[in-house]
């Protein structure tokens, strides 16, 4: 008789909360208390959603030494700009450490690290195990985002996605692929922006 137990099982023993990036499916949700990588051209779009999807501050963790910063008026039409707390550690070994350090606080439900590499496997499992102590010590579930260069590939993380932006004459498209999961198969999306004012949503093409 096969034996059933929760360490056998490929499915967690229980179903883990997890935050929807587009407001009309399930189906692209990205697991709390989990770090993700987001790679591709329009990787800063994909982060901008995310955090539109939640509630209270976002913190936005970048290089000083990057020399550039989100425009407010880019991201209004998605966010209140207002939400964002922009940290701009001197040195690269703070980028992580700076993310480690708020995801462990579960301060908030949110933070991203815009990378300028890939982290290694040791500092994405440390930022894994922030996370679920942020859960049950902090006032939020925190969700962890990597935002990666070229096409990303960060070992260790729970999902990975690439966005990239396939615009047309009047309207805005993007394509959208996750790469990695570990609860779902690799799928690409088409999507489209319906709403140029208000509180705009995206669909599936």
């Amino acid at each position: 008789m096969p034996v059933s137990h929760p360490l056998l099982a490929r499915r967690p023993a229980r179903e883990t909360p997890s935050v929807p990036l587009l407001a009309d499916t399930s189906e692209i949700a990205l697991a709390q208390a989990r770090v993700h990588e987001a790679s591709g051209p329009a990787r800063r779009s994909f982060a901008i959603w995310l955090a539109a999807r939640t509630q209270g501050p976002v913190f936005w963790i970048a290089p000083a030494w990057a020399g550039t910063q989100l425009n407010s008026e880019g991201v209004s039409s998605w966010l209140d700009p207002a939400r964002l707390l922009f940290v701009s550690p001197k040195r690269s070994e703070d980028l992580l450490w700076t993310m480690e350090e708020i995801l462990r606080s579960g301060a908030v439900a949110l933070a991203v690290v815009d990378l300028p590499g890939l982290p290694s496997l040791t500092q994405v499992r440390r930022m894994h195990l922030a996370a679920e102590t942020g859960s049950t010590e902090g006032s939020h579930m925190p969700l962890g985002l990597l935002l990666t260069p070229g096409q990303g590939g960060a070992a260790g993380v729970e999902s990975r996605w690439h966005l990239r932006s396939a615009h047309q004459r009047g309207q805005d498209r993007w394509t959208l692929e996750r790469l990695r999961a570990r609860t779902a198969p690799p799928k690409t999306w088409h999507l489209y922006r319906t709403d140029q004012r208000g509180s705009p949503r995206i669909k599936t093409a």
